[in-house]
C-alpha cells in the first residue's frame, strides 16, 4: 500500500467506524502514548529491561509490529487533519536529507 492509499484508507475508516477525527491536540497526545508503547517494547526486546512474564516475551515482536502500526495510524490521522500530503512530504524530506547528509555520514568515523 502506498502512502496516499494509506491516507485514504485511514480517512475512510475514521468516517465509517470512528465517527470523526479526534481533535489535533488529542491525537498528538495519543501519538505520544503510542510512541511510548513502542519505546517500552524496544527497551524489553533490545535493551536491558525484562518482561514481567514469559507470555509477554513470546508475543513481543508481534506486539511491537502492532504498536508501530498504531503510531503510523495516528500520524496519518494527524496528516489528514492538517492537510499534509505525506507522500509529498516524505519525498521532500528525502531530498533534504540527501542534500544535507550526502557526505556527512560517509565521513563519520563513528559509523565505520
Amino acid at each position: 500500500m502506498d502512502i496516499q492509499k494509506l491516507q485514504q484508507n485511514v480517512d475512510e475508516w475514521i468516517k465509517q467506524y470512528g465517527v470523526r477525527y479526534y481533535k489535533e491536540l488529542t491525537n498528538t497526545a495519543i501519538l505520544m502514548e503510542e510512541v511510548g508503547e513502542v519505546a517500552r517494547l524496544m527497551a524489553r526486546i533490545y535493551g536491558e529491561q525484562s518482561f514481567k512474564n514469559e507470555e509477554q516475551a513470546k508475543t513481543a515482536k508481534e506486539d511491537l509490529a502492532d504498536e508501530m502500526a498504531d503510531v503510523l495510524f495516528v500520524l496519518v490521522c494527524l496528516a489528514n487533519q492538517t492537510g499534509i500530503d505525506l507522500a509529498t512530504a516524505v519525498e521532500k524530506n528525502f531530498a533534504k536529507k540527501t542534500q544535507r547528509d550526502k557526505e556527512r555520514h560517509q565521513n563519520n568515523i563513528k559509523l565505520k
